[in-house]
């Protein structure tokens, strides 16, 4: 079986697999299916049953939850490099959220019996796991507490130094320039806020310096970012 050269060097680079060596991830690669999904198509819904993770190559997944007043609150965004659909494949369990494809996408699935496979072979995959778990864990806990005790302007400058320093480091300095296609209602989903208020707060941001919107990116200005963000 020919492995897709460009498959193997993501999985290099994802937290879960990036331990292991180029052998290995072919090995993933190899046990790996490839699929599609037209812009808004519902790829799994919350409750529903789930046997695979998915590795998105192109595009970009919405995950999200329906609040009991039927409020649509999107906890995050999965980008070429994420991973998702991890808890119902460990525990083979229900969905926890909803998964929707904000535009045209392609990703790979890895089904539980092959992850299963898998980590007989390299067991140094389940710690991996362990802490990527953990991470979004922790994640997880920091989004609730924004939404629960901060202003929208901070949650934003917090939303946009994570964005710059994934792309420049966490010791991003000066400007860094990110590419943001996303809308400003897909935004507003993203930190629990009203589109009104995200783009009135993106103005605040603007006239502060903190950043400037050109085009389809984003000049993020870290240090203005980091006094906005209290951090």
């Amino acid at each position: 079986m020919t492995t897709n050269p460009e498959l193997v060097a993501l999985l290099a680079k994802t937290p879960v697999f990036s331990g292991l060596d180029e052998a290995g991830c072919a090995a993933v690669a190899a046990e790996m299916r490839e699929v599609s999904f037209s812009a808004s198509q519902v790829i799994f819904g919350r409750g529903d049953a789930g046997r695979e993770i998915y590795l998105v190559t192109h595009g970009r997944v919405r995950l999200s939850v329906l609040t009991a007043e039927g409020r649509e609150l999107s906890f995050a965004h999965a980008e070429p490099g994420a991973l998702f659909g991890e808890i119902a494949m460990l525990d083979g369990d229900a969905r926890t959220a909803d998964a929707t494809a904000v535009n045209k996408t392609t990703a790979y699935t890895l089904t539980k019996s092959s992850f299963l496979r898998l980590i007989e072979t390299h067991p140094e995959i389940s710690e991996a796991m362990l802490l990527f778990l953990c991470r979004r864990i922790r994640e997880a806990d920091q989004q609730l507490e924004a939404i629960a005790l901060y202003p929208i302007e901070v949650r934003l400058a917090r939303f946009f130094l994570a964005a710059a320093q994934a792309k420049a480091g966490d010791e991003a300095e000066g400007t860094v320039t990110i590419p943001f296609t996303m809308s400003q209602t897909e935004l507003a989903l993203l930190i629990g806020a009203s589109r009104p208020k995200v783009n009135t707060a993106l103005s605040l941001l603007e006239s502060n310096g903190a950043l400037k919107r050109s085009g389809r990116e984003i000049v993020c200005n870290i240090d203005e970012l980091e006094i906005t963000a209290d951090r």
